[in-house]
């Protein structure tokens, strides 16, 4: 037998087959990586533009509502929070009103540019072209929504800090835990952003306010702790397929341990369920109305 054919035989064993590919992944791998990098730039130059309308939104309803409940409510003697009064409301309404403005921005970010790309623009078949999968454009709009969502938090939380006429009891006991329930949170924002960007019709993208947003706002114990729903126990199991329930609870744990919250495995298991489901959910609806 020649070299040349021993060299042939070599090359299609499948053995040699089987380090072609082994070779072949990291460099797929690569590639993707690149693709969804070029794509987080592009938008993170667009964003830099729109630095002024990003503020705008992301503190104009933390804004209102920290400031009408927590600072004129007890300047005026209005009874609020229950029986704890003003100083347990306002640590309640801290940790609440950052993961609001976590999950809005994550819609926000997310599901109202998809509204425009598969509408009258198209934007979506010049974002479809990047060298790899119709999947990664999705995964880059998820990830891309969780930085805004991260960022949110970082420009309300002051905010929310500062405003109350009577100071939040904020402690934070475990910076792990923060983190952890931070990442999990803009993740899961960024998923809910792409599921409802590709499941909602964009002529009907207004109506998702009001048919969605905002019971998941008012049912999300943003304004109230969970475990004070006790008395209506049909409501406090209903709102457990909430993700803002778990939002709201995980950043309570970490920034304000005085209030009793759900126990940890609960949220963070909810939080990594909900975020893997909706990550499913948005790259299939995003498949299907992009290729297929």
């Amino acid at each position: 037998m020649s070299d040349a054919t021993a060299a042939r035989t070599v090359a299609t064993a499948p053995g040699a087959a089987s380090a072609e590919t082994r070779t072949a992944e990291p460099g797929r791998l690569r590639g993707t990586a690149d693709a969804i990098g070029g794509l987080m730039l592009r938008d993170l130059r667009v964003l830099r533009r729109e630095a002024g309308p990003f503020v705008i939104r992301t503190v104009a309803q933390p804004l209102m509502f920290v400031f009408v409940f927590a600072y004129i409510f007890p300047r005026i003697g209005q009874g609020i929070g229950g029986a704890g009064g003003a100083d347990d409301f306002a640590t309640i309404l801290v940790p609440g009103l950052i993961a609001v403005a976590i999950i809005f921005q994550g819609i926000i970010a997310v599901a109202l540019p998809l509204s425009t790309e598969f509408g009258g623009t198209k934007e979506i078949e010049d974002r479809i072209m990047a060298p790899a999968r119709v999947e990664a454009v999705g995964v880059e709009k998820i990830l891309f929504g969780a930085a805004q969502s991260v960022l949110a938090g970082v420009v309300v939380f002051p905010m929310v800090v500062v405003i109350p006429a009577t100071p939040a009891a904020l402690e934070v006991t475990s910076w792990t835990l923060l983190v952890v329930v931070g990442v999990l949170s803009a993740l899961l924002s960024g998923a809910l952003g792409l599921a409802l960007g590709t499941y909602v019709s964009p002529k009907q993208i207004g109506l998702m306010f009001s048919i969605v947003v905002l019971p998941l706002t008012f049912l999300g114990a943003v304004y109230y702790p969970w475990a004070a729903l006790e008395s209506i126990p049909w409501l406090q199991i209903g709102v457990l397929i909430n993700p803002l329930v778990y939002v709201s609870e995980g950043l309570r744990a970490a920034l304000t341990p005085s209030i009793e919250t759900m126990p940890t495995v609960a949220y963070l298991g909810a939080l990594l369920v909900s975020v893997a489901v909706l990550t499913w959910i948005g790259l299939a609806g995003f498949v299907r109305r992009t290729v297929g």
